[in-house]
């Protein structure tokens, strides 16, 4: 069958973006094997990701997000902003303010217009983190504090458990230009003491209000923005004294602004989401 797709992008973290409201495609192909596929980037489209369009039955649209490697993840901040502004463009919804449906709860974006009515930026509340380990999941060695140890092949690690809707590791470093990313990264992703793998992040804290992050995502590795691995890292770095609630993320693909409100305890991350290319491809 002939598939239209939509490549779009948030901050160099790039999806594959497409409508299944039908259930047309899952007919013909598995959402996972269609992934890899689709995400190859020298026989497919390319893309770190597979965002799929679905219908819901209890909030405005659903959300389903594949990595690369055919792995489903439960949440992807860059990938909700790239949703939100989809939906819109395409007309499926008319609300700049909507509910999506995914595996890690009910996720509120909303899109951010001018005053001619464009697109500038989305904003997400990506709802409460979640520290306590049995449900990040996270199997620490002892109980308390915030930063935990872990042994690996390239030797102990030091991190903050963090899940927001999917597991991350934050590691803080006093220069991320010479953090052990491809070393330490895949280590710590399949490490037994994450049941079901983990995102890890490299953290250099540049003052209250600044930090630098690179990422390497579970099922994905390096990639050049991680939303929610953003708001994981101010999470750690407020856990850890280390920042204040409002801070800018600098990434290798762009900045995220990430407010983690005392008030509700939710996490808002605002960012940008932009439309690369559409186009049509043969599968099945």
């Amino acid at each position: 069958m002939d598939l239209t797709f939509t490549k779009m992008e948030g901050l160099g973290n790039d999806f594959v973006m497409i409508d299944d409201r039908k259930k047309t495609v899952s007919s013909v192909i598995s959402y996972d094997k269609l992934a890899r596929t689709l995400c190859d980037r020298r026989f497919g489209i390319g893309g770190d990701g597979l965002i799929v369009v679905l219908e819901s039955s209890t909030c405005d649209i659903r959300f389903r997000v594949f990595n690369s490697d055919g792995s489903e993840a439960q949440m992807c901040g860059n990938g909700m902003r790239c949703l939100a502004r989809y939906v819109y463009e395409k007309g499926m919804l008319d609300k700049t303010e909507i509910t999506v449906e995914t595996l890690a709860g009910v996720i509120v974006p909303r899109l951010n217009l001018d005053d001619e009515g464009r697109i500038v930026s989305v904003t997400v509340d990506m709802g409460q983190p979640v520290l306590d380990a049995e449900k990040i999941p996270f199997i620490p060695s002892s109980k308390g504090g915030s930063v935990h140890t872990i042994d690996t092949s390239s030797g102990p690690v030091s991190f903050t458990a963090v899940s927001m809707g999917n597991p991350h590791a934050v590691i803080f470093v006093d220069d991320i230009s010479v953090a052990p990313l491809l070393e330490t990264g895949p280590v710590v992703e399949i490490h037994p003491a994450f049941p079901q793998k983990t995102n890890v992040e490299f953290i250099q804290v540049l003052s209250d209000s600044e930090i630098k992050m690179r990422v390497w995502e579970r099922g994905a590795g390096v990639t050049l923005a991680c939303g929610t691995g953003a708001c994981a890292a101010v999470v750690a770095s407020v856990l850890n004294g280390k920042t204040g609630r409002t801070v800018t993320v600098h990434l290798d693909g762009g900045d995220l602004s990430i407010t983690w409100d005392k008030e509700s305890g939710h996490i808002f991350k605002t960012g940008p989401a932009r439309t690369v290319f559409q186009g049509m491809i043969q599968i099945g």
